[in-house]
């Protein structure tokens, strides 16, 4: 490799959950207040922290080569940047954000249309100009600071573009939801000739790889319990599992050891019908990663 491979790791609501998500992956990144530069006990990365609505950017024109950021902070950027995976955080938000056109309560705005030559307020300016652009529709995109739901609510703006989880803030406003205009999740992306360098995509891909596995690994959980051997059917009968479940013979026994991996959503739900099929012994463990 010429060099280690530059990452970026966001600064912001997604740095904990990215560090998290990393340690979980099989890297140890130490982050210090005081440094831009965070260590990872890997000699092939070198980390640097920046903002995720300008990780892009940098990573399309350097000194990046690779990082992680929102897929709205893309889109806003217009960057020519690769792709490499999508990471939906499932321990920060249960659901995938998403941008969308509000207006208050009693706006005479019911529809995109509606808002020909009026003024929207939203962080996110150059996506929203090309978004009504596209659907040749006139409007004025000013760029908000910050409490952007206030702008419409004090007469500053027609309607704002802001992002949202559930809409409850907005709800709160007093404003409402007329129109979704994308869904955003956190992505791993690369510049162009990092991505062409067989060794750095490697490592670029190991990560993507291994992120994903963390990610998979949050969602499952592992099952390992004891039968005997003349209810083994009856229970493989009754346990989900990713392809098949792993059975041996426990020694010197007629008893066997039964493991699968499930959803922690079933389980509750799975060990009383385990326990009628002859299972005993059941143990539910976490699992880091899952490829």
């Amino acid at each position: 490799m010429s060099g280690p491979l530059k990452l970026g790791i966001p600064k912001g609501s997604l740095q904990d959950a990215t560090v998290a998500l990393f340690h979980r992956a099989g890297w140890q990144i130490d982050i210090n207040s005081r440094s831009y530069f965070p260590q990872i006990d890997d000699d092939e990365i070198e980390c640097s922290i920046a903002r995720a609505q300008e990780m892009a950017r940098y990573v399309e024109h350097g000194p990046l080569e690779a990082g992680i950021t929102g897929k709205d902070w893309i889109a806003e950027n217009a960057s020519d940047v690769h792709v490499v995976t999508d990471l939906v955080y499932s321990k920060v938000s249960a659901r995938p954000a998403r941008w969308v056109l509000a207006v208050p309560y009693d706006s005479k705005v019911k529809s995109l249309e509606d808002l020909e030559g009026k003024t929207i307020a939203t962080e996110l300016v150059m996506f929203t100009r090309r978004y009504f652009d596209e659907r040749n529709i006139n409007v004025e995109v000013e760029f908000s600071w910050g409490a952007t739901e206030a702008k419409v609510v004090s007469g500053l703006a027609d309607a704002i573009v802001e992002v949202t989880e559930t809409g409850s803030t907005i709800r709160a406003h007093g404003l409402t939801i007329i129109h979704d205009l994308m869904e955003t999740v956190p992505q791993l992306i690369a510049n162009h000739n990092a991505w062409r360098d067989p060794v750095k995509r490697a490592k670029i891909e190991q990560i993507g790889l291994l992120l994903n596995g963390a990610l998979q690994g949050e969602k499952l959980v592992g099952l390992k319990m004891n039968v005997s051997e003349d209810r083994i059917e009856e229970l493989v009968q009754v346990l989900p599992s990713m392809k098949a479940p792993t059975v041996a013979r426990l020694y010197n026994t007629d008893w066997f050891s039964v493991e699968t991996v499930v959803s922690p959503a079933v389980v509750r739900d799975l060990a009383p019908k385990l326990l009628s099929a002859g299972a005993e012994d059941i143990i539910e463990y976490p699992l880091n990663t899952v490829i």
